[in-house]
């Protein structure tokens, strides 16, 4: 489907839908829970389906009501279970240790670029726990794993994916014995994880960080009624378009991404370190190229690993649209030019990239056009509908 838009400056106010990533946690963390919780304010995105699917298969029941979900912890655990994540590399890099934890012989698949993104990490950290790995080509999904991991300690680079650090301080709490995870390089996304140990909180389950160690013991999960707060990767996309109220979101968050729209909110600098925010480089990158400075974002290597190179896909959605961006395998550098003439942005198959040129799309000059605007769907269904109800001009072919 392509998103054909008149360009149009955006009015009035917005709430940004609830934050996927405390969704994910708060699912995780209740499905773990001996008894039932109630999880508030969620919305059904591809990602989180994803996340609901994999848990009622190793045998949680999750009963979804409109905006919330009522959570049965897991009683019986399957010998045997098929995990589809779909598309996100979130439930994935979760699930994995969680069902190691259990027991479980799981088979995973997924969709899209998710069965090429990396998972050697655990591959050689639950290999030495008792774990075996069997994939159908080199390191990529269909995996399944066997086995039970046993506790101990673990080594976790910390500038690969917090992914893995939070899916494993789900899973040793599950285990007989203390185990420790040791970060081994400088840990990036630190706020993710942040709101992993937040969330296990919630749910009983307390972790402190020593150093550059998590030292867990063994813990049951409580099961809770919790409620999710909203998305500052989301509202990021309404803070960089003109004209535009947001509302609910809570500026003590410990979401990084609150940090980074500092950048939209009250101007860029000359070079800025995304290590700790790189889902918001996309739409900053949109509010450079219509500045009047150059913008150099760095830290930026795990950008390459996203649904699309988004290293890539960010500087060529800039150009296409008669912006001014180039790249390297660490940074991304924007010269504003004011404007941005218009024009037509490729498929990506990133929700990203097409949230961030349909913004783009209202300082433009002249048409554009979003190739597989439904992208959308992965961490924000009704995007387009919000769009339209704030003036945006699109129309669908």
């Amino acid at each position: 489907m392509n998103a054909i838009i008149t360009p149009n400056a955006l009015r009035g106010s917005i709430k940004p839908p609830p934050s996927k990533s405390y969704a994910h946690r708060a699912l995780i963390a209740a499905a773990l829970s001996k008894g039932t919780s109630k999880i508030n304010n969620i919305a059904m995105s591809d990602d989180i389906k994803a996340t609901i699917n994999c848990l009622t298969a190793i045998g949680a029941e999750i009963v979804v009501n409109t905006d919330s979900a009522t959570v049965n912890g897991i009683k019986n655990i399957p010998q045997n279970a098929l995990l589809d994540s779909n598309e996100s590399g979130s439930t994935l890099r979760f699930m994995i240790p969680i069902c190691a934890s259990l027991g479980i012989n799981a088979r995973f698949i997924g969709s899209a670029k998710l069965p090429s993104r990396p998972i050697d990490t655990y591959k050689r950290e639950l290999a030495k726990h008792g774990i075996t790995f069997s994939f159908e080509t080199d390191l990529s999904l269909p995996l399944e794993i066997s086995g039970k991991l046993t506790s101990g300690e673990y080594f976790i680079e910390g500038d690969i994916s917090s992914q893995y650090i939070t899916g494993l301080l789900f899973a040793l709490p599950l285990l007989d014995g203390n185990s420790t995870i040791s970060i081994t390089s400088e840990l990036q996304s630190r706020g993710y994880v942040d709101i992993t140990l937040d969330v296990l909180e919630k749910f009983g389950v307390n972790i402190n960080p020593n150093s550059d160690k998590y030292i867990v013991s063994p813990t049951e999960f409580t099961p809770t009624e919790y409620t999710v707060e909203n998305d500052w990767s989301q509202a990021a996309f309404w803070y960089a378009a003109q004209n535009l109220t947001v509302e609910g979101m809570n500026e003590q968050s410990l979401q990084s991404d609150r940090i980074g729209t500092d950048f939209l909110r009250s101007g860029m600098y000359e070079r800025i370190d995304v290590s700790q925010i790189p889902d918001l480089v996309p739409i900053l990158a949109v509010k450079a190229a219509v500045g009047n400075n150059e913008v150099t974002f760095c830290n930026a290597k795990r950008l390459a690993i996203k649904e699309s190179n988004r290293l890539k896909s960010t500087a060529e959605m800039i150009n296409a649209l008669g912006g001014d961006a180039d790249y390297n395998s660490d940074s991304l550098t924007v010269r504003g030019t004011g404007k941005l003439r218009g024009g037509t942005v490729k498929r990506y198959d990133d929700h990203r990239i097409v949230m961030s040129a349909a913004i783009a799309a209202t300082y433009a000059e002249n048409e554009v056009v979003i190739n597989n605007a439904e992208a959308v769907n992965k961490s924000y269904p009704n995007f387009w509908d919000e769009y339209k109800r704030l003036g945006g001009k699109v129309n669908f072919n």
